[in-house]
């Protein structure tokens, strides 16, 4: 079994490390701290992928440059606030 390029016998010789180095008592405690900080990396990087994702779904619908657009009769679904700006700035030029 080939787990991040390490053979058995190197797998036994870390355990053997850690076992002489922390004792038979401190592993468990090791573990679970260890269980622990993966849970809250796991949730960091959830809460992080909900917030880009979150990003690219476009403006909240009750920003004020939405609720402009809207007045505007411009249409807002799928475009960014970036965008809506330039409409809005288009339809607010004065034409000569």
């Amino acid at each position: 079994m080939q787990l991040m390029g390490l053979g058995g016998w190197e797998w036994i010789l870390i355990v053997f490390v850690v076992l002489l180095l922390f004792g038979s008592r401190k592993i468990p405690d090791l573990a679970r701290s260890l269980g622990r900080a993966m849970g809250e990396f796991q949730k960091g990087r959830q809460e992080i992928e909900r917030e880009i994702k979150k990003g690219m779904e476009g403006p909240p619908p009750d920003s004020t440059v939405v609720k402009a657009a809207r007045e505007l009769g411009i249409p807002t679904e799928g475009k960014t606030e970036e965008q809506l700006k330039e409409e809005i700035a288009r339809r607010m030029k004065p034409t000569s």
